[in-house]
């Protein structure tokens, strides 16, 4: 297994900026993983929210589908689901400290333009409370294009800190 992830992009954000974009993808790999560690927002309350990119701009229609279990620490677990959204809703993150956000990501059709692009997820943070809380789930562009990257972005504010990596996994 050792070089079965090669990376192909990374951003390593210090200071506050509106969102990350990572391409790369081709049919060199066919599956992709992104993997956020460590992301902080610039204000309480917000949604991390991911987009796919085509030709390195964003999708922006109202073409993502996306269903996930809620599993928290304080309470009942949860499902969350939309469809005919504009982007796929990650997880609800805060500014407190402590608060974080991580997940890995894997993608998949992306290189095909005859297939639509989807991704699954696994992600946990931490809330003000403390509370962990983690997300399992995935979501879907239901556009049959080739699409070459994610941009992650906040529901309002900045992204004010995190590592954000691409990786392609290397075919057996």
């Amino acid at each position: 297994m050792a070089g079965s992830l090669i990376k192909i992009d990374e951003e390593i954000v210090t200071s506050a900026v509106a969102s990350v974009t990572l391409t790369g993808i081709d049919s060199t790999y066919d599956v992709y993983m992104f993997v956020t560690n460590n992301v902080h927002s610039s204000n309480d309350g917000v949604n991390p929210f991911l987009r796919f990119t085509v030709s390195g701009t964003e999708d922006s229609s109202a073409n993502y589908d996306w269903a996930f279990k809620n599993i928290r620490a304080d309470t009942t677990f949860g499902n969350e689901s939309a469809t005919n959204n504009n982007e796929i809703n990650l997880d609800v993150l805060g500014n407190g400290t402590g608060e974080a956000f991580n997940c890995v990501i894997y993608l998949f059709n992306f290189n095909n333009a005859s297939e639509y692009s989807f991704m699954t997820l696994e992600g946990v943070n931490m809330n003000g409370t403390p509370v962990s809380k983690g997300r399992q789930g995935g979501g879907v562009l239901t556009v049959a294009q080739a699409t070459d990257g994610v941009k992650l972005f906040m529901s309002s504010g900045n992204i004010e800190s995190g590592r954000f990596v691409l990786y392609g996994l290397k075919k057996w």
